[in-house]
């Protein structure tokens, strides 16, 4: 099946493409809605927002095309089960594809039948996204659905995704201590916050979100030069920061 992949740039995004491919599926395009150019941190409960300064990249790292677009919708229907809504954020996703599906028939003569997505736990999220297929005559590639976290967390390490914390927003988990730090590197210390707090070890429930900089998809990898850290609250129990790139490059594998 000809896919395209939404990505966030996130691990999760990154490692349902790396399972469409070992599925025998063929990614041919990259999707993704990028926040307003004033709103690094953008109020979403469909997209991440942090980090989108270095998803342009992706394309020369994959020799893929990307097609962005920018976030124009709020979010209107919160409903657990969506029905087209003008307005509503979801909106801005389903133009998109339609729109990417439309240009790869129109250059290279075949369609487009499958989207690939990162949801893990959120039905939020995967009606929406199984909604917009349904409604583009697609079919939704979601091989990480309802997996077990810590079996997850240990795959996507052991299958040489290279991720890092860019955004954290729970208990335990500190934007100067944290942030820029490999899941590698923070796997054991996230287990232990499930077992001690009950948090998410894939960052299901809004705890972290991260930025993948290199995977087996990649010819190229990414290198983070400069970053700064920002705090976005100062939330006594939990101060949620994220990274601001300021210089980065890719590189030859």
């Amino acid at each position: 099946m000809k896919v395209i992949a939404l990505v966030s740039g996130g691990k999760d995004s990154v490692f349902n493409m790396m399972e469409c491919v070992r599925n025998g599926h063929e990614i041919v395009a990259l999707a993704n809605l990028r926040p307003p150019i004033t709103d690094n941190e953008l109020d979403s409960y469909m997209y991440q927002s942090v980090g989108s300064e270095l998803l342009d990249m992706y394309a020369e790292a994959m020799d893929i095309p990307m097609y962005r677009a920018s976030i124009s919708g709020k979010v209107l229907n919160t409903n657990l089960d969506y029905e087209p809504s003008d307005g509503d954020e979801v909106e801005d996703l389903f133009q998109l594809l339609g729109r990417i599906k439309q240009e790869i028939k129109l250059k290279h003569g075949f369609d487009a039948e499958g989207v690939s997505s990162g949801a893990i736990l959120s039905t939020y999220q995967k009606n929406r996204v199984e909604n917009i297929c349904q409604r583009l005559g697609m079919t939704s590639l979601a091989f990480l659905w309802e997996r077990n976290q810590t079996e997850l967390l240990n795959e996507m390490i052991a299958s040489g995704i290279n991720a890092i914390l860019i955004k954290v927003a729970c208990y335990g988990l500190e934007p100067e201590k944290h942030l820029g730090k490999t899941i590698k590197e923070m796997k054991t210390y996230l287990v232990e916050l499930e077992k001690e707090f009950g948090a998410n070890v894939c960052g299901e429930g809004g705890e972290y979100e991260t930025f993948t900089l290199d995977c087996p998809l990649f010819t190229k990898r990414i290198v983070i030069d400069h970053f700064d850290v920002k705090i976005h609250s100062n939330d006594a129990f939990a101060k949620v920061g994220y990274l601001v790139f300021k210089k980065f490059h890719l590189e030859n594998k």
